[in-house]
């Protein structure tokens, strides 16, 4: 894994916890701040959403607006462990584009059509499969040996060198480069990915 792909992961994964943190503030709290920067962030989304799934414009802008109201409403709901805010979001998105398409009596819409998976848009399909990807590396992080996974932490997460990571831990160098590359090759395989 190159320095730009963990840097990236990092930024996503940065990012998926903010808007997490913001979701929470609003469940917990009411917290209108919070709630204003996921409208701005994920409303636009969750209109290209709605567009790429048939709705036309002006009724994705209502869809999106719905959405949104649902997400205030429904904060509480939302459960970290289940899902990212972003599954969350669409997943609400796409229940409503296909309640109003119901409610048109257009042609009937299966929920579970395949197709409806990978209508969305591009850019909303890169940022879910960020936060997969993201999650997983996570999960494979925890399954390191303590050992390795406090290396990578203290390196990749911190952004610390590894001499600076060898003299907090107080261990030589070379112990904090072999964990760092035994940790990196049992994260790739992990991962699927090429040692």
């Amino acid at each position: 894994m190159g320095n730009g792909q963990v840097g990236t992961l990092k930024q996503a994964t940065n990012q998926s916890e903010g808007f997490v943190a913001l979701l929470i503030a609003v469940a917990e709290r009411r917290d209108r701040g919070a709630f204003s920067e996921l409208y701005r962030h994920y409303t636009p989304k969750v209109t290209t959403l709605a567009v790429r799934m048939g709705v036309e414009r002006s009724g994705a802008d209502e869809v999106a607006q719905e959405v949104m109201l649902a997400v205030w409403r429904r904060a509480r709901s939302y459960d970290p462990t289940r899902a990212a805010v972003s599954t969350w979001i669409y997943a609400i998105a796409r229940n409503r584009v296909i309640d109003g398409m119901r409610k048109q009596k257009r042609a009937e819409v299966d929920p579970q059509d395949p197709a409806l998976e990978q209508a969305e848009h591009p850019e909303v399909e890169a940022l879910i499969d960020n936060e997969r990807r993201a999650g997983r590396l996570l999960d494979a992080l925890d399954a390191l040996p303590t050992e390795q996974a406090e290396v990578l932490r203290f390196s990749y997460f911190q952004g610390k060198s590894q001499s600076l990571v060898a003299e907090e831990l107080n261990l030589p160098l070379g112990t904090v480069k072999s964990r760092t590359r035994l940790g990196l090759a049992r994260l790739r395989g992990a991962m699927g990915e090429a040692p």
